[in-house]
Formats: structure tokens, sequence, C-alpha cells
């Protein structure tokens, strides 16, 4: 008698570490054969179920090593309350369009305008479409490129960061840099121009990131979008 070909599937599904498609095979065949589906329509969507199980879960995994303080969506941000905001740019950078062209975001705003809440929600939409994302604040990244500087590690730490495809900065300006954290930020900046995206928040107006950085330097390698949340 020839082997049930429901226990076969189970037992490649298995072997090739495909649980979702052990989950669904006996199910789908049951309405395969119910609603006349072809092979090929049963095998899609046996094989569907796997892979967006896989890319779900990839994007849980991608959010969760993140780094967020606390992890906020844009469909839980409250327009309401910046009435002035362009939700249409929001939608617009929500589709990680400018990820595509290693664009960077700048969100300017006084404190409490929900630049962070934005900054976070922006890049959870670009983790579940499968980018690599990381969060910290200005002082965070530059802490850690020092820490690189002076193991010797710097050029090594920069190409690692660059693999990641989107990094957000938030609080650029809360603490002003002394030189030698500003040309370790300038670095980070200049290395993912035109190869990865940044996220930047700040309460500062771009023409006092002079004050922050002693010069305008590193405001020239960050290019538009430049959106303003305004109180």
């Amino acid at each position: 008698m020839a082997e049930d070909p429901i226990k076969a599937v189970l037992h490649y599904a298995q072997a090739l570490k495909a649980p979702r498609i052990r989950d669904s095979a006996a199910r789908l065949a049951e309405q395969a054969r119910d609603d006349g589906w072809s092979h090929e329509e049963y095998l899609a969507a046996v094989l569907s179920r796997e892979v967006c199980a896989r890319e779900s879960s990839g994007a849980a995994i991608r959010i969760r090593s993140a780094g967020f303080p606390t992890r906020k969506s844009l469909e839980d941000f409250n327009f309401d309350h910046q009435p002035a905001l362009n939700r249409d740019m929001i939608a617009h950078l929500g589709t990680g369009a400018f990820l595509a062209k290693a664009r960077n975001v700048v969100l300017l705003g006084p404190p409490g305008t929900g630049k962070t809440h934005l900054a976070t929600g922006l890049a959870i939409k670009a983790a579940q479409a499968g980018q690599r994302i990381a969060f910290a604040t200005a002082v965070d990244w530059v802490a850690r490129l020092k820490a690189a500087h002076n193991a010797g590690r710097l050029p090594a730490e920069l190409i690692k960061l660059r693999r990641i495809g989107l990094l957000v900065v938030d609080e650029v300006g809360y603490i002003p840099f002394e030189q030698d954290a500003a040309n370790l930020f300038f670095q980070l900046v200049s290395s993912r121009y035109e190869h990865a995206s940044l996220i930047l928040t700040s309460n500062l107006p771009f023409a006092r990131w002079g004050d922050v950085f002693g010069d305008q330097v590193v405001a020239q390698f960050i290019s538009p979008p430049l959106l303003r949340i305004a109180a």
C-alpha cells in the first residue's frame, strides 16, 4: 500500500524545518478537494502559509532586537494632537520608499510632539518590510562609536552599521557634542551616505545644528525629505 501522502508531506515539512506546512497541509488538502483546486493552486496555498509566517516571525525578531525603549506603531499615532502634520507625507514615508533610495528623514519639533513615536513607527514598518533596523539616542550612538574607536575597530563598526538598512538616531542636540564626538557622528552619517538610511529626531531647528556639532558639515550629508513636526 502506498504511503499516506499527508504523512509524507509532514515528514518532508519536518525535514525542511517548515512547521506551517505541516500545520496547514491536511486542512488545505481538504479545502482543495472541496473547491476543485489544481495541484499548483494547492501547492501555492501551502507554501504561502509558510512564507507569510516566516516573514512575520522575521519581522518580530528584527523589532525585538532594534532597541526601542517602547514600541509604538504609526497606527497608534494620534494625528488629532498634531493637526498641522502632513498625514500624506507620513503615509508615504511608511511605504519605505525612502529606504530604497537610501534617503534620510529628519523629524523636528518641540518636546512632546510625537517625534520619537513617529520614528519608531516608521522603523517598525521598515522591519515588517524586511529591513534590519536599530534604535538609539544620538548620545548612545556616539558612545558606541567611541568604544569602537578606542578598541581600534571603528572602521569595522561603521561597516557593520552600514549593513543595517535603517538607523534611528533620537534626540539629536539634546546634549551638544564635543569635537571628538561630533567627528564620530559625522563619520556615522557620511559612511551611510547613499548606502543606507537614517531617521533623526531633534528639538532644535535645522539652522541650530551647527551649535550641536560645532559646524554645519554633518547637516550637509542629511538629505531630504525634511519633515517638521509642528506643535
